[in-house]
């Protein structure tokens, strides 16, 4: 198989968890609270307005919000696995990543603060997002740390600077 169609198919894997992961999250909470579909509707609804578009009914607005739920998880997957494949040629690439992932959370965090201030979120507080995302973050990175246990090598040699 080439290094292209294995970085891609991880790539697919790790977004498919971490959207899985998400999805899974907010589905029990939702159910919890008695408003099953509840997330991916008012999401839906919200990327709708963002868009231009009309917001629609349930089933509209959870269906698009999905499709951009599943899409975006395996872009962010497959650019991961691909910045794996690059930091297997050039190590100090690894520290790159550590950096940016760390960054990224917290990144996310307070991105998810911001926006659940605003009452197109509905009741969407900032901690769950937290959770989902920290969710999806070891889902992936855990998949992608089995499928590449030379990592922790590559990462020691970037933080020692030895290569």
């Amino acid at each position: 198989m080439t290094t292209i169609s294995k970085v891609v198919r991880e790539g697919i894997t790790a977004g498919l968890l971490g959207a899985a992961g998400v999805a899974l999250w907010f589905f029990v909470i939702d159910v919890i609270s008695g408003h099953p579909l509840y997330t991916p509707g008012v999401l839906g609804n919200a990327m709708l307005a963002i868009i231009g578009g009309t917001p629609q009914g349930l089933a509209v607005n959870v269906t698009a919000y999905t499709i951009f739920h599943l899409v975006a998880f395996v872009a962010v997957g497959t650019l991961a696995c691909t910045l794996v494949d690059i930091s297997r040629r050039v190590p100090h690439v690894t520290i790159g990543l550590l950096l940016f992932f760390v960054v990224f959370e917290v990144g996310f965090q307070f991105i998810a603060l911001f926006v659940t201030q605003f009452d197109t979120l509905g009741r969407l507080a900032w901690y769950q997002i937290g959770v989902a995302n920290l969710l999806a973050a070891v889902l992936m990175g855990g998949y992608i740390w089995r499928r590449h246990p030379e990592l922790a090598g590559e990462l020691r040699v970037s933080l020692e600077g030895t290569a």
